[in-house]
């Protein structure tokens, strides 16, 4: 066991106005498992390349481990994957490389076969035995569920259960509960550790959160009760003051002390109120700053008479002459929310495109009902560059909702003049969800549209669709997104 130190941590990026950290202080010990969660862009992978000594930045980080990051760079994609475990842990014996493998509930062929070859899942398995093969370094794990299939999460999650000593990002809320005992959070002004998963964690800062608000609406009205009071105090003082050179009703004059110490009291207690008015602005100040808009987001589907609005009977798609998974049969009707699942490369992303009229070889029967209007989200953001704005007019959207859409979303208003191609991946995911959510279209096809994207805006993706009830075809890997809104679950074997 052993403590890495962070203390009085300030950064930002050349040229930012804002710090990412600002003078933030905490400990963690190396026997933790770690999950550390933040809205996108709030500074996760910023957070490890620091530990990695990537930037300078003000403050120090004292530790007496070493640090390896994953996804682990691999320089050589044509060299077997053997070869990349390998150089990353040279000093292992083949026998230790294959029990970890099976501890991951993979055959040990993969390893003889060259790593660009293998498909995402099986290089995400490559590469974490290769970093936990390597022993005493302390592992800084970046979001490696993103584009895995359910099956292969699972196997994670027990690989990783069994581990001790790591950080990992992950936006799937079940990933995080089955796996790390302590979850740091990088909030709106500060960086926390708490003991226990993310549900603990949410449930704690729910609880925060609730108190700060009722504690907020009672100081604003302690605050506006304290105000007139201070007000009409001060009048009362400048009233009486102002009796002092007055006779009475009887002619004699009034007794002046007498009246200048009524004042000086009225104006004491006037003096105290607004101290009392200072210090509960200054403590309301202390609240809501952790608090994230959690604004509503909204869709607008098209209403469409007919049902169902897609048949599809006895589909098989084929590659090369080759079907790549047994016949599947369903419809899609108004409202219903339709979940496609099945393990990577079996052929889900191509049903979507099938479906969206690209020229893909099937056998089977499909039926589209006529004009419909249909808004997709890809699983690709390369294409994404340029302003938002200009993105906006080319997709004839209204830049205005669109902004509004982002900006709920956690994007900051700072991040609109930039090049979308300096967007993070979650930022970029963002873009064509706002998009398509902008879109009024009778269907929205999804295809893994929570890749990359922070837990928060997560759960507000679902209380809209929840909410608006939209006709959707989508493929997910996330097991709570699937289990809350599907209405129908197709599974692809």
């Amino acid at each position: 066991m052993s403590m890495i130190q962070v203390s009085n941590l300030t950064f930002g990026y050349d040229g930012s106005l804002i710090n990412i950290f600002e003078n933030v202080s905490f400990q963690l010990d190396t026997d933790w498992k770690l999950g550390l969660i933040g809205r996108n862009g709030k500074g996760k992978t910023t957070f490890f390349k620091l530990l990695l000594g990537k930037y300078k930045y003000q403050g120090t980080i004292s530790k007496n481990v070493e640090f390896d990051y994953f996804p682990f760079e691999v320089k050589n994609k044509k060299k077997m994957a053997i070869e990349i475990v390998q150089e990353i842990a040279p000093n292992v014996e083949d026998w230790e490389i294959i029990k970890e493998l099976n501890l991951l509930n993979s055959e040990a062929d993969i390893l003889y076969r060259d790593f660009e070859l293998l498909s995402g899942g099986e290089q995400v398995k490559i590469l974490l035995i290769s970093l936990f093969l390597k022993e005493n370094n302390f592992l800084l794990i970046d979001e490696p569920t993103n584009h895995l299939d359910m099956e292969t999460r699972e196997n994670l999650i027990t690989y990783l259960y069994k581990k001790k000593g790591f950080i990992i990002v992950s936006h799937d809320r079940i990933f995080l509960d089955r796996i790390v005992d302590h979850i740091i959070a990088i909030n709106n002004t500060n960086i926390e550790i708490q003991k226990g998963n993310f549900s603990s964690w949410q449930e704690n800062k729910n609880r925060k959160d609730n108190f700060e608000l009722v504690q907020n609406e009672k100081l604003k009205k302690d605050i506006h009760r304290l105000e007139i009071a201070a007000q009409n105090t001060s009048n009362w003082s400048d009233k009486i003051e102002k009796t002092k050179n007055n006779t009475t009703n009887s002619g004699s004059k009034v007794d002046k002390g007498y009246i200048g110490h009524q004042s000086a009291k009225m104006m004491k207690r006037s003096k105290v109120m607004e101290k009392r008015i200072e210090k509960s602005i200054e403590e309301k100040s202390n609240l809501l700053n952790n608090i994230d808009r959690n604004d509503s987001l909204t869709i607008k589907p098209l209403e469409n008479k007919k049902n169902p609005l897609i048949w599809i009977d006895n589909l098989q798609i084929k590659y090369d002459n080759k079907t790549i998974f047994t016949p599947i049969s369903f419809e899609v009707n108004n409202g219903e929310r339709v979940a496609i699942i099945g393990r990577n490369g079996i052929g889900k992303s191509s049903i979507l495109k099938l479906l969206l009229g690209e020229n893909i070889t099937f056998q089977g029967n499909i039926k589209i009902a006529n004009n419909l209007k249909i808004s997709y989200v890809s699983q690709n953001t390369d294409d994404l560059k340029g302003t938002l704005k200009q993105f906006a007019r080319d997709s004839e959207i209204d830049e205005g909702i669109f902004k509004a859409m982002l900006s709920k979303m956690g994007v900051s208003s700072i991040e609109f003049e930039r090049d979308m191609s300096e967007f993070s991946e979650g930022q970029k995911k963002k873009v064509l969800i706002a998009k398509s959510i902008t879109e009024s279209a009778n269907i929205y096809i999804w295809d893994e549209p929570l890749n990359y994207i922070d837990i928060l805006t997560r759960i507000q993706i679902e209380e809209a669709i929840m909410k608006y009830k939209p006709t959707l075809i989508f493929v997910e890997h996330d097991e709570t997104f699937v289990k809350d809104i599907s209405t129908k679950i197709v599974k692809i074997s």
